[in-house]
């Protein structure tokens, strides 16, 4: 019986792997839904290590998916600092409005987020919010901006950035709230997307940075360490290709889908859980 309720553990941390990978890329809430799994299989939440374990691991694909982007940003950014050439400008302002996109979500995380953590992390809210992340998405379904890296100003940044904080809230999808301000503002889809995974990366690793000494202190993180290795592999391999279809979907245009799944699966938690 031990042995059994062993690999009923595993599995759980699997299925928890898998449902964080799943839906980080997309926009339908990771968070949401692992509180949603986690009510299902009753499983216990202490602490945010794991949710730091396994982001960390879509953090990590996510990286791979966008490296190409990241190294000629960063290389062109360090261009125009050192010698001002006029081609690298773009990409020079580009890291700029990163960063200011990254302000936001980082101060209402530092300054609320344990708050909103505690006081929203409850079932009903996560239904409630799903379903307003369902008209989000609706309302920019059809949506087909111009917008391009160079066409990005401070203002779209900020716009983008406050959406982003808003999804600190359990059950609001972080890349759905940047990518329909991203869309709202008038980014072409590809240039949404890029945008709000590329904002996603500083947010993901200094929540990261942050959040060690939880990991470190965390009492239950010794004795569920192949767990956490489970899930942590689950949600790289599961990011990874999520992502890959979602970038699909999104030149596609076919974000109605989301919208719809939200609308069902919100009703079914507030109705049943």
């Amino acid at each position: 019986m031990e042995s059994i309720a062993e690999l009923w553990l595993l599995v759980k941390y699997l299925i928890l792997g898998l449902v964080q990978g799943i839906t980080e890329p997309i926009p339908i809430s990771s968070s949401g839904h692992l509180i949603i799994v986690r009510k299902l299989f009753g499983i216990e939440a202490e602490g945010l290590s794991f949710e730091i374990f396994v982001n960390f691991a879509s953090l990590l694909a996510v990286l791979i998916i966008y490296r190409n982007d990241i190294i000629r940003i960063m290389i062109n950014g360090f261009t125009y600092i050192t010698k001002r050439e006029e081609t690298a400008k773009s990409d020079f302002h580009f890291i700029i409005y990163l960063i200011i996109g990254t302000i936001p979500v980082g101060i209402i995380g530092v300054l609320f987020g344990d708050v909103i953590g505690e006081t929203l992390s409850g079932t009903r809210v996560v239904g409630v919010t799903l379903l307003i992340t369902a008209i989000a998405i609706w309302t920019i379904r059809n949506l087909r901006g111009k917008k391009v890296d160079g066409d990005i100003t401070a203002k779209d940044a900020i716009i983008v950035g406050l959406a982003q904080a808003v999804a600190v809230t359990p059950g609001i999808s972080r890349s759905g709230a940047s990518i329909v301000a991203s869309m709202l503002v008038g980014m072409k889809p590809e240039t949404a997307l890029r945008f709000s995974f590329l904002l996603y990366i500083p947010v993901s690793l200094g929540t990261g940075i942050l959040e060690i000494p939880d990991i470190i202190t965390d009492p239950s993180f010794d004795e569920l360490m192949i767990p956490y290795i489970i899930a942590f592999i689950a949600s790289f391999v599961a990011t990874y290709f999520a992502l890959k279809w979602f970038m699909n979907i999104m030149r596609k245009g076919n974000l109605k889908y989301f919208s719809y799944y939200c609308v069902v699966v919100g009703l079914l938690v507030i109705l049943f859980l």
